[in-house]
Parts: C-alpha cells; structure tokens; sequence
C-alpha cells in the first residue's frame, strides 16, 4: 500500500499511540513514525519494541518535518503541548489526536497552529483498561468507530487523509459536530465511567469483613463495573473536566430517573420497574443486532 504520510510524529505513546504506531507500521501507511515521551522509560520502551524509528523527549523537536501529528496525551495536556509545536509545524501538516472530548481539543489547539496547518480532531473509540507502550496491538481498531470533527472551515481534504488513515486502521469513520460528539459521549463513555468509579469507590467504603466478601463473590457486573473503573485516572480526570457541561446535563437526568427506581422499590411497584428493565433489554438487544456488543475480551472495556 502507498503510504499516506510521509512522517507521522506521535505526541505520546501510551495504549492508543502505541496502538497507532503498530497499525500504522503493519499497514505501510507511513514512510517514518517518530513518537514523543517525556519519561526517558517510556522512550526506551517504544526503541525496544520497535514502535518508532526516533523517540524524542521534545515533541517540538519530533514534530520537524512531519506531516501528520497526533495528539495522544490526555485532554488537559493538549494546550501546552499545542503551544510547543505550534512554531515547528509546516505549512500543510495536519494535526489530530485521539481524545474523548472534541470541543476542548478545537479550543486548546486550535489557537496555536498557523494558517494553513489543519486540525482533524479525532476519536477512536477502542482501548483497554491497561497503559503504556507495551500495551498496544495494532488490532485495536479493527471494527471501532472512529468520529471525526472538523470545525467549520477545515480543508476538506485533510479531513479525508485522517478518515483514509483511521479506515486502513480498519475502523468505520463518522464526521460529526464536536459539541455533538461531546453530548452523545457523555451518555455513551463518560457517564457510564463515572458510575462505574462511584460504585467500586462505595464498595471501598465497606468494612473489611464486607469488603472481602465483595471481591470473593464479586458477580459479572461488579466485575465489569471494577474493569472500566480499572481506566487511566488522568485521563478521565481530564475528560469529567473537560466535557462539564455534557456530563454535567446526562447526570441531572440519571439522578432523576435512578431516583424514580429507588421510589418504585420504596413502594413495592414491580410493574414500573418490569416496565422499565424491559425498555432497558430492547436497548441492549439493538446494541447486540447493530454489531456493537462486542467480543469479552477482560482487556477491553470500552475507552472514552
């Protein structure tokens, strides 16, 4: 296959970089991969396994002469990050990232890159709970959405070199509106996350006695709560505070219905909450019949 770029530099190595740097390398979409990392560990974790041809400290100095930079660092790291390359980036480069608020990405980065550099803000939305250059595999994106928001004005066709990248990747690629994208996050990623760190951080408030018991018979759903609560905590650190408002708004509306199901088990109504666990399985089995259920994979809860 013809590559795509000629230099992609990777601002960060982690699960999806790394992951990145692996699919891009076995599908020949680039002449060079260069990656950028500010612990010396991680840099020489990405050399031995071969994830980059060079891995710099300063992504100002792995940005020269790249076509293609992708932003992979959490959401609160992308202003000062922006603001180093800026300078350093040529006319024509296309900048993206990978992060799970889009809105914030157009507003960090954006101000920082000159004319005639683009933005294609990026989500792929594929991960695992585990981090780190030695977490990757170039499969990773292989039948995950990836959305991407151009803001109003974007060069159209740096906006298809992106899609073309994240399709031969083997992901299927959506373009939507970044507070669009952001809304429908919240209930789909952010929310679910969040209940998942507010559940296993009650079970941490047990007892001990208690406290043992719940690991010893933890059932499939708390195992899968402790899986997606088990997720990078600077990252969604930076999502629930970068996406507020979104998360904001989807809360106020779970709080009020969870505090119709706490009513109904009050007053003995099993036919609301029949009604309502009924609604409920007719989502699930739309998700299941749309593709997007999923493989079990213990690695693999769904990233932000």
């Amino acid at each position: 296959m013809t590559p795509l770029f000629d230099r992609v530099a990777l601002i960060g190595i982690g699960l999806i970089g790394s992951s990145l740097a692996r699919a891009i390398r076995r599908h020949g979409l680039a002449g060079t991969v260069v990656a950028a990392a500010r612990s010396e560990a991680t840099r020489r974790k990405a050399l031995d396994l071969d994830l980059a041809q060079s891995v710099y400290a300063d992504p100002a100095e792995a940005v020269a002469g790249a076509d293609l930079v992708v932003l992979a660092v959490p959401v609160g790291a992308n202003a000062a990050i922006a603001e180093a390359i800026g300078p350093h980036l040529a006319k024509g480069t296309v900048v993206t990232d990978v992060g799970s608020v889009k809105l914030a990405v157009i507003r960090d980065v954006g101000p920082h890159l000159a004319r005639g550099v683009h933005l294609v803000p990026g989500h792929p939305i594929a991960g695992t709970e585990h981090s780190g250059p030695e977490a990757g595999f170039a499969e990773l994106f292989e039948n995950r959405h990836c959305i991407l928001t151009p803001p109003p004005g974007c060069d159209k066709q740096a906006s298809e070199r992106v899609a073309a990248l994240w399709r031969a990747c083997g992901s299927e690629v959506s373009f939507m509106e970044a507070n669009y994208h952001d809304k429908v996050l919240a209930i789909t990623s952010h929310l679910p996350h969040l209940i998942a760190y507010t559940i296993v951080g009650t079970a941490s408030h047990l007892e001990e006695e208690e406290r043992k018991e719940v690991v010893r018979f933890s059932a499939g759903g708390f195992r899968d709560f402790t899986r997606i609560a088990a997720s990078d905590p600077v990252m969604w650190r930076d999502v629930f505070l970068n996406n507020r408002d979104a998360v904001l708004e989807m809360l106020q509306r779970f709080t009020e219905d969870l505090t119709a199901l706490q009513r109904a088990i009050r007053w003995g109504e099993g036919n609301v909450l029949q009604e309502q666990f009924t609604k409920t399985r007719a989502i699930r089995r739309s998700i299941v019949e749309a593709g997007q259920a999923g493989r079990f994979d213990p690695r693999e809860p769904e990233k932000g």
